[in-house]
């Protein structure tokens, strides 16, 4: 019998959670809390399932959000999520059918790109996918930070508050939108996001909810410029020494003085001797803002958000150039959905990207265009991988200097 590969109806929604349960290892066993948690929070027009005699053995959904390009401008991109197979079905093409179904609505909708949060490195890019942006795990070694643990205020005279869920309910979302604007691979926080990370909707089974602590920055004028969440555990070594460890759930700040004084705040708390922060910035200007640098360690740093390209002249053309140059682009795809050849006329103040029959200056497939579009992939270490073909000598250091940015891209939010 064939295996069926379809939307999702009201009715097969707890069957295909099964499904998704099943392909990320947990508990297959669906609950009537879970089905009523997350079916108003689901597009069923945007699930797929495929199902073999009735039951479900793959799941695929993907929802609109926002990101942030270079430059602060916002783009619509089709988020890929919940992508499983269960394990008696693989290397059957399910996920094949299913993504090019939900990439070709995705072009079909305007949306100008996919993003997607890989849990393994080989399986997107046959897609035409692209590693866009890293993320870095540390861990803070608080006595060897070399901070003074008397510490009682921001030195800038700005101040923290600690403040609860319905604060920051009401002043996080206009404080994230702000950090948005300057954070190349941001992606938007919808009502819903604050709303579970504040404890006022529940998260699902299988996470319970643990108040964390909220702490405000306010600048010397009085304005919110960075929020950090925390939780702590109660670790106690021998001759009753307090041994504890701050885990950074969220920490963002619009200026660096915000930052800084949160940093500093939370290393000197009282009984905190080591803190962590998971999936931070990859050029995250934490060691450099404690006296000693080497307290902070990395612990783990990876690919993270992946993009793929469906517009190139709209993508191209939104994000913002660091020089002035001229580049022509053979871009390869395989599924046809990007495929051509564009020229990119790029400077500080704007850019113009329309297809062209102009020789091409660099060849390269739309993953590896993905993989350049936020500025965090040398051009010249992917022609040196053999992964990008030069055509005219020099292009490849032109693309270099036009696509690589100061600042380096960063999702901090899963999906």
């Amino acid at each position: 019998m064939a295996v069926d590969v379809r939307t999702v109806s009201d009715s097969e929604f707890p069957d295909w959670l099964r499904a998704c349960r099943t392909g990320f290892l947990q508990s297959p066993v669906v609950s009537d809390e879970e089905v009523r948690s997350r079916r108003p929070h689901t597009d069923l027009a945007r699930t797929q399932g495929a199902f073999d005699g009735g039951r479900c053995v793959a799941t695929f959904r993907s929802f609109a959000h926002e990101i942030t390009v270079v430059g602060g401008a916002s783009l619509t991109s089709d988020a890929v999520s919940s992508v499983t197979v269960t394990p008696t079905h693989r290397r059957r093409g399910l996920l094949s059918r299913m993504m090019a179904v939900d990439l070709a609505a995705a072009k079909e909708r305007g949306d100008a790109l996919a993003t997607l949060i890989a849990a393994e490195y080989p399986i997107y890019g046959r897609f035409g996918f692209g590693p866009a942006a890293c993320a870095t795990d540390w861990t803070v070694d608080v006595p060897r930070a070399g901070l003074d643990r008397r510490w009682a205020r921001p030195e800038c005279g700005g101040r923290i508050d600690l403040a609860d869920g319905a604060d920051v309910r009401k002043l996080g979302p206009e404080l994230h939108a702000r950090f948005r604007q300057s954070q190349p691979g941001a992606i938007s926080r919808d009502e819903r996001w604050w709303a579970v990370r504040t404890g006022l909707e529940p998260a699902g089974p299988g996470h319970p909810w643990t108040e964390p602590f909220y702490a405000v920055y306010r600048s010397p004028r009085g304005e919110i410029e960075g929020l950090l969440v925390y939780t702590a555990d109660d670790h106690w070594g021998a001759a009753k020494q307090p041994l504890n460890t701050a885990t950074v759930q969220d920490l963002i700040a619009v200026s660096t003085a915000a930052e800084r004084a949160l940093w500093h705040f939370l290393c000197s708390v009282d009984w905190i001797t080591t803190v962590k922060a998971e999936h931070r910035s990859p050029d995250d200007l934490l060691p450099s803002l404690l006296p000693d640098p080497r307290a902070a360690r990395i612990t783990q740093q990876a690919d993270y958000l992946w993009i793929r390209l469906l517009d190139v002249v709209r993508a191209l053309e939104a994000r913002t150039y660091e020089a002035t140059g001229t580049v022509v682009l053979e871009v390869r795809d395989h599924d046809g959905l990007a495929a051509g050849r564009y020229r990119l006329d790029a400077a500080p103040g704007g850019a113009a990207c329309a297809p062209t029959s102009d020789p091409a200056d660099v060849t390269l497939e739309v993953g590896e265009l993905g993989a350049l579009y936020l500025g965090d992939t040398s051009a010249v270490r992917l022609a040196a991988l053999g992964r990008i073909s030069e055509e005219r000598p020099g292009a490849v250091a032109v693309t270099e200097a036009l696509f690589r940015t100061a600042v380096r891209p960063w999702c901090s939010d899963g999906f």
